[in-house]
């Protein structure tokens, strides 16, 4: 029984030191060198100063702000368009094969790239989109320089971006429901509509769990496709929280950027854990 026990405890051992040094160290580390004004020569402790001005500046605070509307839309958006299409994908059509590798292909092209594109095709003069509102005689719109619409440009492309994966998992779902269930409700009269309120919504809930889980916390830490397309401009209007760290980072602020990096890690397991738990409760057993 005892060697059992020893065995079982060792067993764990290098599972547990690679998680302590690469997960607890690095978050003991990172809570410490938030309280403290550091470079690469040394550090001088200045307990929560870089909390409370992380709070009090508006160009700090509106990272945060940012953040979750950004987490908040792509995860609503990627969740609906994604479940519709996954819909018509999973219906009787002849070609959803090659549809459905047409909705994957934006997961295989960089976010950098995408990013790129995207900025460049909304180019206020020179750009795509314009040009095709110019064609149908609409004036056009400066879609990453004006500070009330930069935001949503950025989350439109993040959608169109991420709703290969978030479809790919309805499809998933959608296929794996026992088809005896619609036959049932066909027989009882159901219609379309009544079959996916009552069969198709609640046991795909799962799928849908993953999508919100994966899309709300990539929205609270996405940074590489909003630096790309802006850079976190015009002014502020698309800084987000990651964004906002690197450019404390970048100009030396260490201490001030890494206080930033735990902020984000306690907004994202605040919100993350308790929606897990909400939504887990809610799945269909």
């Amino acid at each position: 029984m005892n060697k059992k026990k020893i065995y079982s405890s060792w067993f764990l051992a290098p599972s547990m030191i690679v998680f302590s040094v690469f997960f607890l160290l690095p978050m003991v580390l990172s809570l410490f060198f938030s309280m403290t004004v550091w470079n690469f020569n040394g550090f001088e402790f200045c307990g929560f100063d870089n909390f409370i001005m992380f709070f009090k500046e508006d160009s700090l605070r509106i990272g945060i702000r940012n953040s979750l509307l950004y987490a908040v839309l792509t995860c609503v958006l990627k969740l609906v368009l994604a479940f519709f299409i996954a819909l018509f994908l999973t219906s009787k059509i002849k070609t959803k094969t090659i549809q459905r590798s047409i909705v994957f292909f934006p997961n295989l092209v960089s976010t950098v790239a995408v990013g790129i594109t995207f900025s460049a095709l909304m180019h206020p003069s020179k750009g795509l989109l314009n040009k095709c509102l110019e064609f149908i005689g609409l004036n056009g719109v400066d879609w990453l320089g004006n500070t009330k619409i930069a935001l949503f440009s950025v989350i439109a492309t993040d959608v169109w971006k991420g709703l290969s994966i978030a479809t790919i998992i309805f499809i998933a779902g959608i296929q794996s429901i026992d088809k005896t269930y619609y036959e049932a409700a066909m027989m009882d009269g159901a219609n379309f509509w009544q079959r996916l309120k009552a069969i198709t919504i609640p046991l795909s809930r799962s799928s849908m769990n993953s999508i919100i889980l994966l899309s709300f916390i990539g929205g609270l830490r996405s940074f590489d496709l909003i630096w790309s397309m802006t850079g976190g401009g015009p002014g502020f209007a698309t800084d987000v929280m990651a964004s906002i760290i690197y450019k404390q980072y970048a100009a030396g602020y260490y201490g001030l950027s890494t206080a930033g990096n735990v902020i984000m890690f306690v907004i994202i397991a605040v919100i993350a854990f308790p929606l897990q738990r909400f939504l887990l409760s809610k799945e269909v057993d």
